[in-house]
C-alpha cells in the first residue's frame, strides 16, 4: 500500500473535520482510564503491585472497578508519581475538592 503524506490528507479534510479530530486527540490525552494512565507512566501492573505492595491481581482488579475508594485511587496516583485533585464542575466554573482521602495531623 502506498504511503500518503499526512499533510496531504489534512488538507483534503476541511476545517471542521480537522477540528473535530484535534477535539478528539485532546480527549484522548486528557481523558484516560487507569490502565491508560499507568501505561503512559510507562510501568506495568507487576511493578505498581509492588509499589503499593500488592498483587499484581490486586492492581488488574483496581483498574476495571467503577467505584473505589478516594484514599486507594489516592495511592494509586501517587505510585504513577502524580497527585490525585477532584474537581467538581459547574457551568459557572469550577472548584477543587479538598479534603478527601488526604491525612489528617490530630496533632
Amino acid at each position: 500500500m502506498a504511503r500518503k503524506n499526512f499533510r496531504l490528507l489534512e488538507e483534503k479534510m476541511g476545517t471542521e473535520r480537522i477540528a473535530a479530530s484535534n477535539a478528539r486527540v485532546e480527549q484522548m490525552i486528557t481523558e484516560m482510564p487507569l490502565n491508560r494512565v499507568r501505561e503512559a507512566r510507562n510501568l506495568t501492573q507487576a511493578h505498581l503491585a509492588s509499589i503499593l505492595h500488592k498483587d499484581q491481581s490486586a492492581i488488574s482488579q483496581m483498574e476495571r472497578r467503577s467505584d473505589m475508594y478516594v484514599r486507594t485511587l489516592a495511592d494509586f496516583i501517587k505510585a504513577l508519581g502524580g497527585e490525585l485533585e477532584i474537581r467538581a464542575n459547574f457551568p459557572d466554573g469550577s472548584v477543587r475538592i479538598t479534603g478527601l482521602g488526604e491525612q489528617k495531623n490530630l496533632v
